[in-house]
């Protein structure tokens, strides 16, 4: 279809002109709204996977340096509150495992928010022990916390999955936004071409009327229209490609250099990327069909 004579003079046509444009920034634009919804489905995928069923337990450090009557430091008694509080979460039922985090690991953690680093050895940074819940588990995580006060006073509970649960409902709502952004790209893409099929009808009217006095078929009109909207269509969809994938890239590569260790970064993957070659080949396919019916509808109507 694509390398096939046309026996209309489509060279006169001013759609060549505008179509291919419209139809590259159409892609342009639904290439980026891929993108997105790609890139945070799968970022909120990774988030579900590793933090649901997550909980972390913090047991408070008041002053490394002062010492109780018995000599013990704060660090001494948040050590043994610590090894406490370890033998009663792992005796909960629906808990799977209970570590402790090193207090270098918790000190690297804080560190993107502390100015000064080296100030961390000097604050009472609380002791962290990550739990993880079995498969399906659901523990009561203020019924937890005051299990853990007689052995780990002050103790505190947080239940990653609260927080997760509104992170992933926003994250839903970007995806569908995204995803009815692209819907809106391809009906626009339909209209433009079906306006422009209808112009070109116009401008052609003498040409098909002849071709119908020799034999001409509508459907056969018709491809003429459809492989000239397919050629036009690809051209413009490639051109959106080739400006949509710098594109792409370069707001990842900044959006890496703003989120760092703070918010993870959003990835598309090897399907993503492979995905976004799709759209273009998509706007070709919706073109060369909208052409197709809008012609077979209007040599109807016509006869």
């Amino acid at each position: 279809m694509i390398g096939r004579r046309s026996d209309l003079p489509f060279h006169r046509d001013p759609v060549a002109r505008f179509l291919p444009a419209l139809v590259a920034f159409l892609v342009f634009v639904a290439i980026l709204a891929l993108a997105g919804a790609l890139a945070i489905g799968r970022t909120a995928a990774g988030w579900d996977q590793g933090i649901r069923g997550a909980i972390t337990v913090q047991v408070p450090v008041d002053d490394q340096s002062n010492a109780d009557e018995t000599g013990a430091t704060d660090a001494a008694r948040a050590d043994e509150a610590v090894a406490a509080a370890l033998a009663l979460l792992r005796s909960v039922p629906g808990v799977a495992a209970a570590e402790p985090i090193p207090p270098a690991e918790a000190a690297v953690l804080l560190e993107p928010w502390v100015a000064d680093p080296s100030l961390l050895s000097e604050l009472p940074v609380p002791r962290l022990i990550d739990v993880r819940l079995e498969a399906g588990a659901v523990v009561d995580a203020r019924a937890l916390e005051a299990r853990l006060q007689p052995v780990a006073p002050g103790a505190l509970v947080a239940d990653h999955g609260v927080w997760l649960a509104d992170l992933l409902r926003l994250t839903q709502a970007v995806e569908v936004m995204a995803t009815g952004l692209v819907a809106l790209v391809g009906l626009a893409t339909a209209a433009t071409v079906a306006f422009a099929t209808r112009s070109g009808l116009a401008i052609h009217r003498d040409a098909i009327e002849l071709l119908h006095l020799i034999g001409a078929r509508d459907s056969y009109v018709a491809r003429q229209f459809a492989s000239r909207s397919l050629v036009l269509s690809l051209w413009g969809g490639l051109i959106g490609l080739v400006l949509a994938i710098p594109a792409v890239a370069g707001v990842g590569a900044l959006w890496s250099r703003l989120a760092g260790e703070v918010v993870p970064v959003p990835e598309l993957g090897t399907i993503g990327w492979a995905m976004l070659p799709a759209v273009p080949i998509a706007a070709a396919v919706i073109a060369m069909l909208t052409a197709r019916i809008t012609v077979l509808r209007a040599l109807a109507r016509m006869a």
